[in-house]
């Protein structure tokens, strides 16, 4: 079987030029219009920065010092959906990081509904923990929550809770642990741009409930608009909750109504495409053909089992999801020590079948060593 990131341009590019081009922000809000000529600057400097986030340095550049683990406690790990598998690979994360420092974790599931996650929030407050997590959701959503926490003096971390890595005021977090969705939005328009030289219908999905979701997908669009050889065919806006139920379908009607116009995908959760690959293989698509689909997180076991078997999805631009469990566990000690958050921002990582080997998930080298020498353990 040949490799997905050497496979030669289809002749479905060719017809581009034919492609409907989005111009609205809502599902089916599109118009038509030809696909330009492709972009030779904007081509070439994609290329060099797939090139680099490919060959992302894996030894682990950072925090080796900082307070030594602090006295048992209890930290509450409010999910937006345990079902979404970065919320879910974090969380199994903070749990191994928790057992080496000695402290006891309570994941409490929100299950994707503001409701939910808010009665999740007062669940958590109730048990008056050392700390709360807020995952995968806006904390908007809480606000109330958030102020008795606050009046509690409860130390709160949030993991793609705002936009920015780093300490946040309004809403006051510790910090936030992401990468940088600046880096991962232009990598993963960059692929597109590679891959496709220039030429692409490309098809963007993502959950417009979720501000930091949102704000990833319409970075993605704006990169993705910077080469004018590709056509942005449509911006489906599925919850990510809803993801299994909506998306087949969505995707069964994208191919009926774009046919081989459609090349590419990008998706703000790799979620999306364990989802659209039965429709598309109903559809009649192969697994390593068009649409070549990337994941703009978060890299989950599934998406590099989909990646390796060659299944519908070509990429992932995965967050260290077990790595980013231990540096919750540790920015709270820091926390609870009276110190600054260390400021440590994961790199930016492209993963395709090129460069996994194999692998289920990409985490630097040498964190769990480094933390563990942090901490005493």
């Amino acid at each position: 079987m040949h490799t997905v990131c050497k496979r030669p341009l289809t002749a479905a590019a060719a017809l581009l030029i034919l492609a409907t081009v989005t111009t609205g922000c809502d599902q089916g809000s599109n118009t038509t219009g030809p696909s330009k000529a492709g972009c030779p600057a904007t081509l070439a400097r994609a290329k060099v920065n797939v090139e680099q986030a490919m060959n992302t340095p894996s030894a682990w550049n950072g925090p080796t010092t900082g307070p030594k683990a602090a006295s048992h406690g209890t930290i509450a790990f409010v999910a937006q959906a345990m079902t979404n598998p970065g919320v879910a690979g974090v969380a199994q994360g903070v749990k191994e990081a928790a057992k080496v420092i000695g402290w006891d974790v309570r994941v409490i599931d929100g299950q994707g509904t503001p409701a939910g996650i808010q009665a999740a929030f007062s669940q958590a407050i109730n048990l008056n923990p050392a700390g709360i997590v807020i995952s995968g959701f806006d904390p908007a959503v809480t606000s109330r929550q958030m102020a008795q926490a606050d009046a509690r003096h409860i130390p709160l971390i949030g993991w793609h809770a705002v936009p920015a890595p780093g300490p946040s005021e309004h809403p006051r977090l510790f910090t936030n642990i992401t990468t940088r969705v600046e880096d991962v939005a232009t990598i993963s328009a960059d692929w597109i741009i590679a891959q496709s030289g220039g030429k692409a219908g490309a098809v963007i999905f993502t959950d417009a409930s979720v501000p930091f979701a949102r704000n990833k997908s319409e970075l993605i669009r704006r990169d993705l608009a910077a080469c004018s050889g590709v056509s942005l065919l449509s911006y489906e806006n599925i919850p990510i909750t809803d993801s299994a139920s909506r998306v087949p379908q969505a995707v069964s009607a994208l191919l009926a109504r774009f046919r081989n116009n459609w090349t590419y995908s990008v998706a703000i959760n790799d979620l999306y495409f364990a989802d659209a690959a039965p429709a598309l293989q109903a559809g009649g698509r192969q697994g390593d053909g068009p649409p070549f689909n990337i994941g703009a997180g978060d890299g989950d076991p599934s998406a590099f089992q989909r990646i390796n078997h060659q299944h519908y999805q070509a990429a992932t631009v995965p967050e260290p999801l077990s790595q980013q469990g231990w540096q919750i566990i540790d920015e709270f000690n820091r926390a609870f020590a009276g110190k600054p958050a260390s400021g440590y921002v994961a790199p930016v990582h492209l993963s395709t079948a090129l460069n996994s080997k194999d692998a289920t998930s990409w985490d630097p080298t040498g964190y769990r060593e480094a933390y563990q020498k942090i901490w005493g353990r």
